[in-house]
This record gives structure tokens, C-alpha cells and sequence, in this order.
């Protein structure tokens, strides 16, 4: 009955009229970012994140939702229209959904992408009802040594998980670390890594820095490489599945959810990871494995029921502990700050209008879109004709008209200007950026922690080993460590990552 209650609370939040206004926008910008290739929810998310200060919490965090599980959808869109992804969990879906619409079943294809991540995205909501209030119970024991425990193993996983070299990997969590410490010191008021600049004492803006390192980069990199997107698919029809694809997609829909329910979780795992092992386990155990590569539906299935699963998942370590798992979840860490909310298991109790509203809007925004993705499947295809140098111009000049309004400064436009440099400069290196957000994130709480714990203790390092929870936490922490730095381990993962 608790959590019956609970939902209707949320009801009576998520379906205030303005609340579904956001939740409908969050949505529609979602596909539209979805199909349009070179942007993605990180950047656009990072772009957004000044124009949520004007708004009510619940509204902001709903339509910023709305926006990450919106791009799972419409980045099939591209991937099966014309094989080019629009979001990187969707690279997988363009393999099958291309061919199937070469041979003239695209509106087959997009139906199946669109049911399937319906039924998912449900599925996992109703995962995250569940899950929730128990781990935020746990995690309402939780003392400064095993907060700070947790952020180790989240960040541990987050390098095991990123794809390229670990060693780059790890040094872009130090570097995060680093940009996190800049600003003012909290226990002695003395500044750190200034360097004489006044506006660096509150520290390094979190939304120009994300807005340089994701948004702007990816312009600088999608210009560098610029392509002619040539629409394959003008006029889509047939959208109705056959009684053979309902059979035929029904395992691959649940094996695909249940897998990217789990997966999603995971720190650094989220939508892509999800897709990539749904699509290896069917092409494992499907009895139509011959088709696989040349328009199999259940290729199609399968990978889009678990990127939608496993992003909708991906809320739980970031609602119920203030973790966040991906560089999307950092950055709604970061507007949650912007809102005065202090992220982390207090919020299901001190926010319960804030957190069970983002779980019933997820019901809604599902639901709106597959009405928005299959009877404006044209609109998304017109989109595509848009001329880059038209599109990407507008968004850097959005950027900077957002940047200079977090605190009216010219100082945070050359902060994003800095770090769209940094960014492209250390993609061009092949060094990840999303570790170094989930370092900048986590590196003030995890310091903060660090030090509560040994005032506690009284300087004794021993405080982390001594509570059994801490101690787990650190033991698993050292067993990811130890499986990616064998040598047959890290083998396979390079393995999997180029495949």
C-alpha cells in the first residue's frame, strides 16, 4: 500500500499540466536529438542545463529525462533509415534495421523499435518503483567511509567500463578529480589552484565545463568530419507487424529487457553496453541466426528493447545514492545542485514529489513517445535534410547566450570556449571525456567524505576497513580493479569494444 500511495503522489505530479508541457518537450527534443546524428542527449543535456534554473524541479529533472530516454528512441530512426546512428546505442540496430528497410520493411523495423522500447521502458520503470525505496533504506545507513567507498567503486567501474585504454581512462578520472578540487576549500577557506583568478573561487562552473567538453566538442568534431546525410528512406509505410514478427520478436523483446534492466545499473554500462550484449545473445541463441546481418527483426528487437531498459534503469544508482553511472546521470546530478537538491538517499524522503513524479512521468513520456515516433516519422526524415551549417552555428550561439546566463559572467563562455578545446583536443588523443565528468562530479563528494571519516576517526585510515559495508565495497572495488588489469580479461574487453 506504501508504494501504492507513493505513485499516486507521483501521479498527482507528473500529470500537473505543466509537468506534462516539459515532459512532452523533454520528449520530442529527445527524438529530434535522437535522429539528428553528431548531437546526443550528453550535449544537448549540458546545452539545457541554464534554461532549467527558471523552472520548478520537478518540470526541469522531468524533461531532462525526457530528453535522454527520448534519443534511445529516435537514434533508431537514422540507424534504420539510412544506416547512420543517431545515438550510439543505436549502432547495433543500423547492422539489421537498414537492411530490413533496403528490402522494403523499414516501417516494420521502426514499429518493432518503437514497441519494443516501449515495452522496456515500462518494464524498467516498474524495476525502478521497486528497487528504489529498499536501496535508498540501505543507503540511508550510510556513514561518510562507506559514502566514500561507494564513490570509489562507482569510479573503478566507470574505467573498467570505458572503452579505449585504461590507462587513459584513469587519467582522465584523476584529471576530473583535479578540476574538482579547484575553488575554495570548505574546511580552511583557502583557496586552491586559482591561480590569482577572483572567479575561480567558487570553483569551476559544472555547466560551462559540460557544455565545452560535450557540447561544443562534439560540433567541433562532427565539422571536422563533416558528411552529406543523404535521406536512403523518403516515404515510410507498412508499419503494421505481421502475426510471424509478433512471434518472432516476442523472445528477443523480454531477453533484451531483462538484460538491459541489469545492465543499466551498472556505472558506465547504461544504453549502449546493453545493446551490444542483447544483439551478441540473440545472434548466440536465435534459431534465424543465418539472417543475422541481412535483416533479421529480432536484431532489431532485442538491442532496442535493451538501450531503452537500460537507460531507464540507469536512474536507480543516481536516484536512490546520488551516483551517477554515465556522463548523462552526472550532469542531472549536476542540475539537481543547481536546484538546491541535495542528491542521494534523503531525496525519496525529503523530495517524495520530485522522485516518485520523475517515475510516473517515465510511464507517460513512453507512452507520448510512440505516439511521437511512428505517425511523424516523416517530420524526423525531413530533419535530416538540415544543412549543417545552418544547425550547428545556432546551437553555439545558444551555448554561449546559456553559459554567460548562469551568472551573467563572460568568464563562463570562455570556460566553455577553454574546455570545447580541451575536449576536442583530448578526443583527437583518443582519451574518453565521460570519466573525466564523473571524476569532476564525484571528486568534491568523494573528498568531502574522505575527510569527514578521518575526523571521525581521528586520523585512522582503519575507519574504511573496520564497517563490513565499506569493506565490501572496496573488496569489489579491488575485484573489478583486478579482472580488467588481468591480462585475458582485458584481452576480451578490447575484443568486445572493436567489435
Amino acid at each position: 500500500m506504501d508504494i501504492l500511495s507513493d505513485l499516486l503522489l507521483g501521479a498527482a505530479t507528473a500529470f500537473q499540466p505543466m509537468n506534462l508541457l516539459y515532459g512532452f518537450i523533454g520528449c520530442l527534443l529527445g527524438t529530434a536529438i535522437g535522429v539528428l546524428p553528431g548531437l546526443g542527449p550528453t550535449a544537448t543535456i549540458a546545452m539545457l542545463l541554464p534554461i532549467t534554473f527558471g523552472l520548478q524541479p520537478e518540470s526541469a529533472l522531468i524533461m531532462l529525462a525526457g530528453i535522454f530516454y527520448g534519443a534511445q528512441y529516435g537514434g533508431s530512426t537514422t540507424a534504420i533509415l539510412i544506416n547512420l546512428p543517431g545515438e550510439s546505442s543505436s549502432v547495433v540496430t543500423a547492422i539489421d534495421g537498414y537492411q530490413m528497410a533496403r528490402r522494403g520493411r523499414a516501417g516494420a523495423a521502426l514499429a518493432t523499435a518503437a514497441l519494443g522500447s516501449f515495452f522496456a521502458g515500462s518494464v524498467a520503470t516498474v524495476l525502478l518503483v521497486i528497487a528504489a525505496p529498499p536501496l535508498a533504506a540501505v543507503a540511508l545507513k550510510f556513514g561518510p567511509a562507506e559514502y566514500f567507498s561507494l564513490m570509489v567503486l562507482g569510479l573503478v567501474a566507470s574505467v573498467a567500463l570505458a572503452s579505449g585504454s585504461l590507462l587513459k581512462a584513469f587519467a582522465m578520472i584523476v584529471f576530473g578529480l583535479l578540476l574538482g578540487s579547484v575553488g575554495t576549500d570548505v574546511e580552511s577557506g583557502m583557496p586552491r589552484y586559482i591561480f590569482g583568478i577572483p572567479e575561480l573561487y567558487d570553483g569551476l562552473n559544472f555547466v560551462a565545463v559540460s557544455m565545452g567538453i560535450f557540447g561544443i566538442c562534439e560540433i567541433l568534431r562532427n565539422l571536422e568530419n563533416e558528411h552529406e546525410r543523404s535521406v536512403g528512406v523518403k516515404k515510410v509505410s507498412g508499419l503494421m507487424l505481421t502475426r510471424d514478427d509478433f512471434r518472432r520478436i516476442r523472445g528477443p523483446i523480454l531477453r533484451g529487457t531483462t538484460l538491459g534492466s541489469f545492465l543499466g545499473v551498472l556505472p558506465g554500462g547504461g544504453a549502449m553496453l546493453s545493446s551490444f550484449a542483447a544483439y551478441a545473445l540473440e545472434k548466440r541463441i536465435s534459431p534465424n541466426r543465418p539472417e543475422f546481418g541481412k535483416g533479421a527483426i529480432e536484431a532489431v528487437a532485442a538491442p532496442e528493447s535493451a538501450n531503452n531498459a537500460g537507460a531507464q534503469t540507469s536512474f536507480i544508482p543516481m536516484l536512490t545514492l546520488g551516483i551517477p553511472g554515465n556522463p548523462v546521470m552526472a550532469l542531472m546530478v549536476g542540475a539537481m545542485i543547481i536546484q538546491g537538491i541535495t542528491p542521494g538517499p534523503n531525496v525519496i524522503s525529503e523530495e517524495p514529489d520530485l522522485f516518485w513524479g520523475m517515475i510516473v512521468s517515465m510511464w507517460s513520456g513512453n507512452l507520448m513517445l510512440v505516439i511521437l515516433n511512428l505517425p511523424l516519422i516523416g517530420l524526423w526524415v525531413r530533419m535530416l535534410t538540415i544543412p549543417y551549417h545552418l544547425l550547428f552555428p545556432a546551437i553555439i550561439g545558444f551555448c554561449c547566450i546559456g553559459a554567460y546566463s548562469i551568472n551573467n559572467s563572460v568568464f563562463d563562455v570562455f570556460i566553455m570556449a577553454g574546455f570545447s578545446v580541451i575536449g576536442f583536443t583530448l578526443s583527437k588523443l583518443r582519451f574518453e571525456p565521460a570519466p573525466l565528468l564523473l571524476g569532476f562530479i564525484l571528486g568534491p563528494m568523494l573528498e568531502e567524505n574522505l575527510r569527514r571519516a578521518m575526523l571521525i576517526s581521528q586520523g585512522d585510515p582503519t575507519i574504511f576497513v573496520r564497517s563490513p559495508l565499506s569493506l565490501s565495497l572496496l573488496i569489489v572495488a579491488l575485484i573489478v580493479l583486478g579482472m580488467v588489469l588481468s591480462p585475458s580479461i582485458s584481452r576480451k574487453r578490447d575484443e568486445a569494444f572493436t567489435e
